[in-house]
């Protein structure tokens, strides 16, 4: 299993009316530094509606600019159809929607 496939899986993981940053989605797929890497791979994301890459947030709770698919509006409105609070046009409530833990996945697509 690669990286991207990696990334997939954690994101699949987060539940519906929750959120998990860029380096908790990193973290679950191999290591913090691939922060990045995980805003690439949810960019190209080859199953929208299969993998939830609208729950995926900054650090301190905001969308993303540059979510692929409608923008950050167009994110802010499906994490809100699921019940997730905002404090402002483009912060989640990071303190009371992101989860907790995400496992890491392993090689071999357990964890």
């Amino acid at each position: 299993m690669n990286t991207f496939q990696r990334i997939y899986e954690a994101v699949k993981l987060i539940p519906e009316g929750q959120v998990a940053t860029y380096g908790q989605v990193a973290e679950a797929a191999g290591g913090r530094r691939l922060s990045r890497v995980v805003g690439y791979a949810l960019h190209v994301n080859p199953e929208p509606g299969v993998i939830p890459c609208h729950r995926v947030v900054m650090r301190d709770g905001a969308v993303s600019p540059a979510f692929a698919f409608g923008g950050a509006g167009r994110q802010k409105e499906l994490l809100e159809a699921e019940g997730v609070a905002f404090l402002d046009d483009s912060h989640v409530d990071i303190q009371r929607f992101r989860v907790p833990f995400l496992p890491l996945i392993q090689e071999d697509g357990t964890f």
